[in-house]
């Protein structure tokens, strides 16, 4: 295939892969954000304020989550990245316009709406938690609803850099976002003497001096594609009406996963003090394979998908095979390790300060039920983008609300017996909400693939890939299990390292035996 006009040059001159590029990024920002989520462990554990943080965080999710990447991606880039197939970039800008007026217009309206409704919104969902408690929230959320509108902008930056194959750089922008609030807990803390209550609004703030940061860093390069670039609202524009036709669906599903989130909110401040932050440490754990290899596959491959859309189902379906393959290759040993090392894992990260060995515990348990649907909802993500690729939106919308409402009722089934079960203060009620979510992300997947089969064949990761995959990641985490239990107690860092860095030699020299070359896995 030619070099697409609009585009050449704006491969990455290593000739190394787009999916490389996003998990590169991918990987800096999320190592930023751990080495946050340390700095906040260590100041706030799993206290009130650690709860309220968690909870003011999520709640003005509801715009990116809306409005954001996934939304975004799902919508503009196929008609994007078709336009800049076929050379017309003057359309191409025209469309990137009226998206990013749009998109500020309804943007700003929603984090408007969302400073002024955050009382409501807290009273509601957290009722049970005391006044001061709700009143820090409250607080919290006031700072980042505006915060969350200026990452819907850097969201926007995002896909047209991503359209142009310019994957590094939005995904890596997030560092600043992280650093900004680290900056603001360690500065507060050492340099202004700040008290908890204090220190978690610095941190707000900080979270919202970041999203700027991330936004401006990735402007100048946005720069660079300003071809008929014309900011407006204008509903006439070509290719918008169909951008906005395949929106719908996507941002109806998302507002439903939206509800689902702020609904675990609801359910985890239900159950003991500190639950609501167990499960945002979980859920850090969780999201970084899903987002290293799972949405760094799916990103990368969208627009190559987009451009293929019109070749045969053989040459589709190959590739998304071939996608399946690299994702399983790297999340089915993250998820083995997360269910049998996780407390390993989780005490090198977190275990500093007011993060102490009964939150490592606790973490651990919601994290191994987070684990179990792991390969399924990082596959699932490159099953998306190939139904969005195939400008089908609808599909993937309709399998979400199946799995949302699958994972809720699980969800509460579970939670409540579950918290009957725990280390000292703390309970397990929060892994019954993990469970939930691990059964209905399995349920996507075998949907997902049912119906995708339809339109382009057969497909997959082959069974005999995947066998090969498990057996090196079992051998893998029982040698880690081995040293754990034969290795003198050291520091957590310390005791991490020497398990977790053996067990992955045994996995990557197990799966080369097996006939899994580590080094095509990479390079892809």
């Amino acid at each position: 295939m030619q070099t697409p006009p609009g585009v050449a040059g704006h491969k990455n001159s290593s000739g190394v892969s787009a999916a490389t590029s996003v998990g590169a990024g991918i990987f800096l920002s999320r190592l930023a954000g751990f080495i946050r989520d340390r700095v906040f462990a260590h100041y706030f554990g799993s206290s009130d304020f650690a709860d309220a943080w968690r909870a003011a965080l999520r709640l003005p999710n509801v715009i990116q989550n809306l409005l954001g990447e996934g939304t975004l991606s799902a919508s503009l880039i196929p008609i994007y990245a078709e336009y800049l197939e076929k050379g017309e970039e003057e359309k191409a800008g025209h469309l990137a316009g009226a998206a990013l007026g749009i998109l500020t217009v309804v943007g700003g309206g929603l984090a408007l709406l969302g400073i002024l409704v955050a009382p409501l919104l807290v009273e509601v969902l957290f009722f049970r938690w005391s006044p001061d408690k709700q009143a820090i929230t409250i607080t919290l959320v006031r700072i980042l609803f505006p915060m969350t509108g200026v990452l819907v902008i850097s969201a926007w930056a995002l896909t047209i850099l991503n359209s142009h194959r310019r994957f590094f750089i939005s995904y890596v922008a997030p560092v600043l976002w992280n650093v900004s609030m680290i900056a603001a807990m360690v500065g507060g803390f050492m340099y202004l003497d700040l008290g908890e209550r204090d220190l978690v609004v610095a941190l707000g703030w900080g979270a919202l001096v970041g999203g700027a940061l991330q936004l401006m860093f990735q402007v100048p390069f946005v720069l660079k594609y300003r071809t008929g670039l014309r900011i407006s609202v204008g509903r006439h524009v070509e290719g918008l009406k169909e951008a906005i036709q395949n929106f719908i669906p996507v941002v109806t599903a998302r507002g439903v996963i939206n509800l689902s989130g702020w609904l675990d909110l609801f359910l985890a401040a239900l159950l003991v003090d500190g639950a609501v932050a167990v499960l945002g440490y979980a859920q850090a754990f969780y999201m970084l394979p899903i987002s290293l290899f799972g949405i760094s596959v799916a990103a990368s491959e969208l627009p190559e998908l987009s451009r293929m859309r019109v070749e045969e189902e053989q040459v589709l379906a190959s590739r998304v095979s071939t996608a399946l393959r690299r994702v399983s290759f790297f999340v089915i040993p993250s998820a083995a390790v997360y269910l049998v090392l996780g407390d390993v894992v989780v005490a090198a990260v977190f275990q500093t300060g007011a993060f102490g060995s009964v939150e490592t515990l606790v973490t651990w348990g919601v994290l191994g039920a987070y684990a179990i649907g792991l390969p399924a909802s990082a596959s699932s993500r490159v099953l998306s983008s190939a139904f969005y690729a195939l400008r089908d939106t609808k599909t993937p919308a309709k399998i979400a609300y199946i799995r949302i409402v699958v994972s809720i009722v699980i969800g509460l089934l579970l939670m409540i017996p579950l918290d009957d079960l725990g280390f000292a203060q703390l309970r397990l009620g929060a892994a019954g909400l993990a469970l939930g979510a691990s059964a209905g992300a399995w349920l996507e997947y075998v949907l997902l693939r049912r119906s995708l089969r339809v339109m382009i064949g057969a497909h997959g990761p082959g069974s005999s890939a995947v066998l090969r995959v498990m057996l090196a990641a079992t051998l893998a985490v029982g040698s880690g299990v081995l040293l754990q239990l034969n290795l003198p107690m050291a520091h957590p860092i310390v005791l991490g390292l020497a398990i977790l860095i053996p067990a992955g030699l045994v996995y990557v020299a197990t799966a080369a035996f097996l006939g899994e070359k580590l080094s095509d896995r990479v390079r892809r």
